[in-house]
């Protein structure tokens, strides 16, 4: 079992960059596939990146791809998402997550989840 401590949201203008951590308790963090995905009021929870156990393979929603990305260090037990070029369309709460399977997109697939980390972007 794993638990997920995310860190480093706020509000930042239009163009703004954030590092959102994801702290992991346990000694078998390495042995998940980590993933980010993000909820905004009235909508459903989306994917927005994954990364691999090694870290070697990752995968992002088109709507983030060139803008966030994905790292993750196993000798610190967290997993980062670099957010650049920030608009109000990414304004939501971001989770991270554990799971098993590589390069899901489908939060149903991933078995921990973390509180939440509000990022709000303004105009």
């Amino acid at each position: 079992q794993v638990q997920l401590v995310e860190s480093g949201g706020g509000l930042v203008q239009a163009g703004g960059s954030l590092r959102l951590s994801c702290a992991a308790s346990g000694r078998t963090f390495s042995s998940y596939n980590m993933g980010w995905f993000r909820q905004a009021p009235g909508k459903e929870r989306e994917f927005v990146a994954t990364i691999s156990r090694s870290g070697v393979s990752t995968n992002y929603a088109d709507s983030v791809k060139g803008r966030f990305t994905i790292s993750r260090d196993n000798a610190k037990n967290t997993v980062y998402l670099q957010m650049n070029s920030l608009k109000p369309e990414d304004t939501a709460v971001y989770y991270c997550a554990a799971g098993g399977v590589l390069r899901s997109t489908v939060a149903a697939q991933y078995d921990y989840w973390g509180q939440g980390t509000q990022v709000t972007v303004s105009s």
